[in-house]
């Protein structure tokens, strides 16, 4: 990180925001040459923190094509490490917090994750580490400040944060931002989520007001130049009668789709900044477009944020 605090690289672009899309190993490369015109950085999902919470995957060959795509198209690209669980099918919390309870375990991974980018040629670490708890917000710190060390200055360290609207919220799950703000390169904010399938009822996935109260919760104690305010480019099912059946996540594309197929009607709720949608069997549906994430680009400018960060590229109408 360069004594200014932000590398040149993470710096706001002369027009305005800085844009970031995250994009899973089994996207197209088409789809980062498609939406490169409206991006400055791609951050690629290629790294997996391991059950025992020291060790870490190596990006395998679908990761390494859309970096180097990514990085022909002129973009900084940096690795995402999560702590997704295939078998959990969902964040796992336990090994997350074996690896930051433990200063060893940081001190491992980081030097691995520092190893791979130099040799792969990354531009930097995203760190997705979510359910978290209070007690792993030292450690995740920690993990920030080593990746920083394990890597050359020109490299760069962002870092993911669930939202929440108050510093005491934030701090239950795991975040001190203070100390991160300072850490990391930038701190982005995962204003989404909001509603889903298995944990609240029909509602919108990042609601505006409630991504205003977040964002501006955070500011109180990281700097606007290093604040991202995150967007959803995806939607979300839920059925009338479950049957067995849950809702699902869908493309911004595949929600129109079901919605025209069906022969209904879809809603644009100008509070909320999001579209809503009722099928004929009484499956509902909300999702995040084009239109939504123009208002959010308009809250991150009035905040006076470094940028937005758009999950996903190839759910997400396109940026270009």
């Amino acid at each position: 990180m360069s004594t200014a605090g932000v590398t040149p690289a993470l710096a706001a672009p002369d027009d305005g925001l800085r844009t970031t899309g995250w994009v899973l190993p089994s996207t197209s490369p088409a789809v980062i040459a498609r939406d490169a015109p409206g991006l400055d950085q791609v951050d690629v999902v290629g790294s997996t923190l391991r059950a025992d919470g020291g060790r870490v995957s190596a990006p395998g060959r679908d990761a390494l094509r859309l970096m180097r795509r990514s990085q022909a198209q002129g973009l900084h690209t940096e690795l995402l490490l999560s702590s997704y669980s295939n078998r959990l099918e969902d964040f796992d919390p336990r090994a997350a917090h074996r690896l930051l309870s433990s200063p060893a375990r940081t001190r491992a991974v980081a030097r691995r994750l520092g190893a791979i980018v130099r040799s792969q040629g990354w531009d930097g670490v995203n760190v997705d580490l979510e359910r978290l708890q209070r007690r792993d917000a030292g450690g995740l710190v920690r993990l920030v400040q080593q990746l920083q060390a394990a890597m050359p200055p020109e490299r760069t360290v962002t870092v993911d944060v669930s939202a929440a609207t108050s510093l005491r919220a934030y701090r239950a799950r795991g975040y001190r931002l203070r100390p991160l703000g300072r850490a990391a390169d930038a701190v982005v904010l995962m204003t989404y989520d909001y509603s889903g399938p298995t944990w609240t009822g029909p509602g919108p996935i990042g609601p505006l007001d409630w991504q205003e109260r977040a964002a501006r919760a955070a500011l109180a104690v990281v700097p606007a130049d290093r604040l991202d305010l995150g967007i959803a480019g995806y939607g979300y099912t839920w059925p009338r009668a479950a049957g067995g059946r849950t809702g699902r996540s869908l493309t911004v594309a595949a929600a129109r789709r079901l919605v025209r197929a069906d022969g209904s009607r879809a809603r644009w709720h100008r509070a909320e900044g999001e579209w809503s949608a009722r099928l004929s069997d009484g499956t509902r549906l909300w999702w995040s477009d084009a239109r939504s994430h123009r208002l959010r680009v308009s809250l991150a400018e009035r905040l006076g944020l470094r940028g937005v960060a758009v999950w996903r590229l190839g759910s997400a109408d396109p940026l270009g």
